[in-house]
């Protein structure tokens, strides 16, 4: 269970870029999510909060994501995780993130600068008192930017099963890119009643996590919210699943096809 929180980071790292159109949050925005193992085990919950504040001078969202172990997989295995991102109101791009976690010990504490202008990261290793300097891509997103990045790009009338949409991204101390394929629309059945979906395939590497690169699927609400509903994770050893279970502060209306 060291990995638990994987769903959630798939929430996060999800990569889309297109033609941008109404926003699709703001400020006081949050979600919390159950997860469950093998479809039956509470495995923990995570959170995403938006707040808009000032950082150096510039207007930003400081975004705060939260994971933790609850049930009884926390006395084995202990997680509480925490993310922050601040990011450009209007671009969206990322000037700090913030990484501290404990996940059974096993912890770091990671906080990291971006030079948008020149292309740079600035990476503060507070665990072990060291720091250094990485080239970055263009335009760079952290891991909790870039899903707002993405919320903000999508357009759904362009979307096409099979489409493909690659970009880049700066996690710990490297450069990365994701891909995700769209699979189409799905009616799923949630906590709110059947909601209509967009669904989503992250290819991820298989290894010592993932029984196979296509392990991931995600489904976001397909409305100008556009927030996570589903994301399911196939495990070398069962499988994780994370369901929003409470919102609020939705900029949009949340459209139910049918109460339960």
């Amino acid at each position: 269970m060291k990995k638990i929180l994987l769903i959630i980071t798939a929430i996060i790292i999800t990569q889309i870029t297109f033609a941008q159109q109404e926003s699709a949050f703001g400020d006081g925005e949050w979600f919390q999510f159950k997860m469950s193992y093998s479809g039956f085990l509470t495995a923990g919950n995570a959170s995403l909060s938006v707040k808009e504040t000032k950082l150096n001078n510039k207007d930003v969202y400081h975004v705060v994501g939260k994971g933790w172990t609850s049930g009884m997989i926390k006395w084995f295995f202990k997680v509480k995780d925490r993310y922050e991102s601040y990011f450009d109101r209007t671009t969206l791009l990322p000037y700090k993130f913030i990484r501290n976690i404990d996940e059974g010990g096993h912890t770091k504490d990671l906080e990291v600068e971006f030079d948008q202008n020149n292309n740079k990261a600035y990476v503060n290793d507070k665990k072990h008192k060291t720091k250094a300097v990485y080239d970055t891509k263009p335009n760079i997103q952290d891991m909790v930017s870039t899903y707002y990045y993405l919320r903000n790009k999508i357009n759904i009338n362009t979307l096409k099963v099979g489409d493909e949409i690659r970009t880049d991204m700066f996690f710990d101390e490297e450069n990365y890119g994701f891909k995700l394929q769209y699979l189409g629309t799905e009616i799923i059945d949630t906590d709110f009643g059947k909601v209509e979906s967009l669904k989503f395939r992250p290819y991820v590497m298989a290894g010592r996590v993932f029984k196979e690169e296509e392990s991931l699927t995600l489904w976001v609400s397909k409305d100008k919210n556009k927030i996570p509903l589903r994301i399911k994770a196939d495990l070398r050893v069962g499988s994780l699943r994370a369901d929003l279970e409470a919102f609020k502060g939705l900029k949009h209306p949340f459209k139910i096809v049918v109460d339960n």
